[in-house]
């Protein structure tokens, strides 16, 4: 199929490239009009496009316009889309980190103008482009229909992991809850690593400790291979700040547990454990950030940047 991407930050881009490695065509625009010639120029089956209203002319109807762009721009984004040209039985996918409610509100004011949306849950960060991301897809049947090859494409497999979790605002929420669980599985590896790099007397090497674990432990996963690779490049991890920040998600899904009623002390405590990360140095805080730094390419501080000595 032909698609069209809007932002091609890391996830953006490297969701291209996977697409494109799958057989697939793609219009990619960014506000930022060399980083969409330069994907072209690497790329065969990407054609770079320098306004909106090309990149829906290069489309077949109905279009498919995907939006990997930061949450506070997906409004924005979409307006522009349909001043544009965005018309009757065109789908606007948001893959990014939106908040489930504005997905919903999203999807029944684009459906009064015939306009199809589909939420997109995306995870995987810097390692989807070779391993597959894994997509938390809301919508109508109809609507996900349509993007079904681009799903397949962007997936480990054509039938494994992805899927259709429920109406608009669905793929948005199922994520958000999933990242609420990534801060507590993160949280409790850096509070296990912690207290052990406090027991000097056993002289205990972490790194040698994460690689035992990597094999038949029950704590065995992703995140722990993460810790191994940061441990063996820094094995004080010296050169990590452990000022950690959050995207936002965690907050929304303690909110949502609020407004249900529902318990999550363990989430929530892992929450607040990164706020606690912006008042003092902690090791522990080190280890979350190399997690993050691993999976999703985010930015960290450098040491000492913030920190107090």
């Amino acid at each position: 199929m032909k698609l069209a991407m809007i932002g091609l930050g890391k996830m953006g881009a490297n969701m291209v490239r996977r697409l494109v490695n799958h057989g697939h065509e793609v219009t990619a625009y960014d506000v930022e009009h060399d980083v969409a010639t330069a994907l072209a120029d690497e790329l065969k089956n990407v054609t770079a496009t320098s306004t909106l209203k090309a990149t829906l002319e290069d489309l077949p109807v109905p279009r498919v316009v995907w939006l990997m762009v930061p949450h506070q721009f997906v409004d924005a984004s979409i307006d522009d889309l349909i001043v544009a040209g965005l018309a009757r039985g065109d789908v606007v996918v948001d893959g990014g980190n939106s908040n489930f409610k504005l997905s919903q509100q999203r999807a029944v004011n684009l459906a009064e103008q015939g306009i199809q949306f589909v939420d997109s849950g995306t995870s995987g960060g810097v390692w989807g482009l070779n391993n597959g991301y894994s997509i938390m897809v809301g919508g109508t049947k109809e609507a996900v229909a349509l993007v079904q090859p681009a799903l397949e494409a962007l997936a480990p497999a054509p039938d494994l992991g992805w899927g259709h979790v429920g109406p608009a605002g669905a793929g948005h929420y199922v994520k958000m809850v999933h990242n609420g669980i990534e801060y507590a599985l993160m949280e409790a590896y850096a509070e296990g690593f912690e207290l052990m790099d406090t027991r000097q007397e056993m002289d205990l090497d972490l790194h040698q400790i994460s690689r035992i674990w990597q094999h038949g432990s029950v704590v065995r996963s992703w995140l722990l291979d993460l810790i191994a690779d940061a441990l063996e490049s820094d094995a004080s991890l010296r050169s990590l700040s452990d000022y950690v920040d959050d995207s936002g998600e965690g907050r929304w899904t303690i909110v949502d547990s609020i407004e249900n009623a529902v318990p999550v002390p363990v989430l929530a405590l892992a929450l607040q454990m990164r706020f606690r990360s912006r008042q003092s140095p902690s090791y522990a805080c080190k280890v979350l950030n190399a997690m993050r730094a691993g999976f999703g390419g985010h930015a960290i501080r450098p040491a000492g940047d913030g920190e107090e000595s």
